[in-house]
Formats: structure tokens, C-alpha cells, sequence
């Protein structure tokens, strides 16, 4: 077993059997060298059972894996990174959305030792209008504001070697985002585009919930940007109320406000207004700092020793 690949299922009873089938195609073109670890994630459906029959039916070796209730596709990613055996990892969509050949790409250039990581980046993708715009708005905003390396496509699937695997693995946060860690940890990336295909069993999985838990962790886990620009309006609601409490002083003492409190009541409000955001901004840095350290993360990753030990 030199390739592992790795597949979180969820509600996935309509493709099983053209997965099966697909994963026989691929070790063919792997020279007969794939482990498949099934990695299903508290799925109501009977994806379970057909799993348990199919594998044994395959033709090489293959794990299944059942978490005791649906924990999300990243945990199981990681479930089923921990046991997998082989050289290499690569991760497949359960729903054959990413083509098989981007598997094979992803295993032949970390073979060939030209990455450390390889990536899949959606260069094109036929889905319903409204999920493509969505997207492409999600992964604009965040490539611009929390992770500039974040491919334009954003990320679903991506291959490693063992190194890379076990420096992931180490990483070990509850609320985070499993693809924005992967750019974290840095390593030889190699970017391959790809074109999503058009689902063809079964309903997406991917609901608006778990849409909205992914981009909070995806933000939060990753970047201080909301607290730092909660004090830029602060800052700069303090520099509008000098400008204001000079214009409301102005007109009280020119007779122009001519309302008995008004003036005291507007400086008033304008100044507890600009201390509170620039207040809360100070907390917050704060409560960042200190959940920084709690996350555990390394100082940093050593990816290459090199020793002339005799």
C-alpha cells in the first residue's frame, strides 16, 4: 500500500456503488497500490451497511470507519488520516464532484517528490447560480482580508505526504478550518485546477448551517481583522466627535442651537459612543492573545533536517 485515499461519507447512499466502481479505476491507473480509508460520519442513511458489503468485494485493501455521530467532514478527514497506512494521502469526495484524475495528479507529483502538499483549487464549477456567486464571494473576501495564499476557487480536497500528515495531525483544534491549517503550516504546495463536476445522485449535504459554521471558524480561528477594525471605527469615531463637539460648541456659543441640553446631551453620546467601540477593541485584543495561546499551535514547523552525523 503505497497511496491512501481517504473519503468522509455523509449521506452518500446514492453514490456508493459508482464510487466503488470509480475507486477500481483508480488503483488500476496506481499500479494496483491503493488503501481506501471509509470514514462514515454518523450518516442517517444506509451508507454504512453498503460500504460494509461492497469493501469486501474490492480488489485491494480498504478500511471503514463509523464516528459515533455526524462530527462534520473535517473531523473524519482527520479520522481517517490517523489510520490510514499508506505513503501518501490524498482526500476524495464521497459525491464524485472533484474528477478522479485529480487523485492520481495529487499522488503522482507527491511520488515524485514535487510538493509536500497538493492542493485542488475549483477553476470552474456546474453549480446553481446563486452557490458559484456565493462562493466566489466568501473566498474573494477572504483571500483579501485573513489568507492572501487562499487559491481564488477556495479548497476541497488535497493530497500530502507523510510528513505533512503528521504535522496536520498534531494540530489538534476543535473549532477551526482544517483547509485554512494546511496553508498555515506552509510546506512545498503544488496548486492543480480542476473543473467540479455536476452532482449526479443524492442532495448536498453542504447546508446553509454548516456553510455560515465553516466561514465563522474559517474567520475567527485564523485572523484578529473584526477586532482590529473595531477599533479603526473607534479610532476614528474619536477624531469625528472632536470635529463634532467643536461644530456643536460652535453653534451653542453662536446662538445657532438654541435647544437648552442639546449641546451637552450630543457631546455626551458622541464621546461614551466612540469609547465603547474603541474600548471594546482593547478587550478584544486581549481575549485574541489569550486564545492564541490556547490553541497550542507550534512557534513553528521544521520541514527539512538535514544531519552529517558519522
Amino acid at each position: 500500500m503505497k497511496y491512501s485515499v481517504i473519503i468522509p461519507v455523509y449521506k452518500n447512499e446514492a453514490s456508493i456503488s459508482r464510487l466503488l466502481q470509480t475507486l477500481e479505476e483508480i488503483n488500476a491507473n496506481l499500479e494496483n497500490q491503493l488503501e481506501a480509508v471509509f470514514v462514515v460520519d454518523g450518516s442517517p442513511d444506509q451508507s454504512y451497511a453498503l460500504l460494509k458489503k461492497g469493501i469486501s468485494e474490492l480488489s485491494f485493501p480498504a478500511q471503514l470507519l463509523a464516528h459515533s455521530r455526524n462530527f462534520g467532514s473535517f473531523p473524519a478527514i482527520r479520522s481517517g488520516l490517523m489510520a490510514a497506512r499508506g505513503d501518501f494521502f490524498g482526500v476524495m469526495a464521497a459525491d464524485l464532484q472533484e474528477p478522479p484524475e485529480l487523485l492520481v495528479e495529487f499522488f503522482k507529483a507527491l511520488a515524485a517528490d514535487e510538493c509536500d502538499v497538493a492542493i485542488g483549487t475549483r477553476i470552474g464549477r456546474n453549480d446553481p447560480f446563486f452557490s458559484r456567486f456565493t462562493s466566489g464571494l466568501f473566498w474573494g473576501i477572504y483571500r483579501r482580508l485573513v489568507m492572501p495564499e487562499m487559491p481564488e476557487g477556495g479548497v476541497d480536497v488535497f493530497g500530502c505526504n507523510h510528513l505533512f500528515r503528521e504535522q496536520l495531525l498534531k494540530l489538534e483544534e476543535s473549532r477551526s478550518s482544517l483547509i485554512a491549517l494546511i496553508f498555515w503550516l506552509g510546506f512545498r504546495r503544488k496548486i492543480v485546477g480542476y473543473e467540479r463536476q455536476l452532482r449526479q445522485e443524492g442532495k448536498s449535504a453542504w447546508t446553509f448551517r454548516k456553510k455560515l459554521d465553516y466561514m465563522m471558524d474559517s474567520i475567527f480561528a485564523f485572523t484578529d481583522y473584526p477586532i482590529r477594525l473595531l477599533m479603526r471605527i473607534g479610532s476614528i469615531g474619536s477624531v469625528l466627535l472632536i470635529l463634532l463637539g467643536i461644530v456643536v460648541l460652535f453653534a451653542k456659543l453662536s446662538g445657532t442651537i438654541d435647544v437648552p441640553g442639546y449641546a451637552a446631551t450630543m457631546l455626551v453620546i458622541l464621546f461614551l459612543g466612540a469609547l465603547n467601540l474603541f474600548g471594546l477593541g482593547l478587550v478584544g485584543t486581549y481575549a485574541w492573545r489569550a486564545y492564541e495561546n490556547t490553541k497550542q499551535r507550534p512557534l513553528a514547523v521544521v520541514a527539512i533536517k538535514v544531519s552529517n552525523d558519522k
